[in-house]
C-alpha cells in the first residue's frame, strides 16, 4: 500500500465513519468538506484503489468502495513519519489524541501499542 496524501487522508476518514458506500455517498460526505465534483470524486476513488489505499467490489451491480486499512494502521503510519522527521527518540504517546473526534478510547490503546512497539522507519537499529 502507497502511503496516503494528506488529501487521501480526508478521504479515507469520510469512509472510516461512514463504511463501505457508492462514489455518490462519497461525493456527498467529501463534497462540504473537499469542494470536489463526482468526477472528481470518481477519479479520486479510482487512483486510490489502484494505489490499494481503498477495495471497490459490485453490489447488485453498483460499485461501492471501503477502506481496505483501518484507521489505526493508517494513522500511525503517518504519525511513525512524523517521528523520522522530527527525529524523535523514545515513545510516541498516543494519549496525545484523547480528544479526537475519528478514535475511539480502544483506538487511541491500539494506536499507543502500534507506535510503540513497531521500529520506525529508516532506524537501523533498535535503540
Amino acid at each position: 500500500m502507497t502511503e496516503p496524501s494528506d488529501l487521501e487522508l480526508e478521504v479515507l476518514k469520510a469512509f472510516w465513519r461512514g463504511g463501505a458506500m457508492s462514489a455518490r455517498e462519497a461525493q456527498g460526505l467529501i463534497e462540504p468538506e473537499l469542494g470536489w465534483s463526482a468526477s472528481t470524486t470518481r477519479t479520486v476513488l479510482e487512483r486510490m484503489v489502484a494505489k490499494g489505499l481503498l477495495v471497490r467490489r459490485s453490489v447488485h451491480g453498483l460499485a461501492v468502495y471501503e477502506a481496505r486499512t483501518g484507521k489505526v494502521d493508517v494513522i500511525g503510519g503517518v504519525l511513525n513519519r512524523l517521528r523520522g522527521l522530527l527525529e524523535i527518540d523514545g515513545r510516541l504517546p498516543a494519549s496525545a489524541f484523547a480528544g479526537s473526534q475519528i478514535l475511539s478510547e480502544t483506538e487511541i490503546e491500539e494506536l499507543e501499542t502500534l507506535l510503540n512497539t513497531i521500529q520506525p522507519s529508516g532506524d537501523k537499529e533498535s535503540k
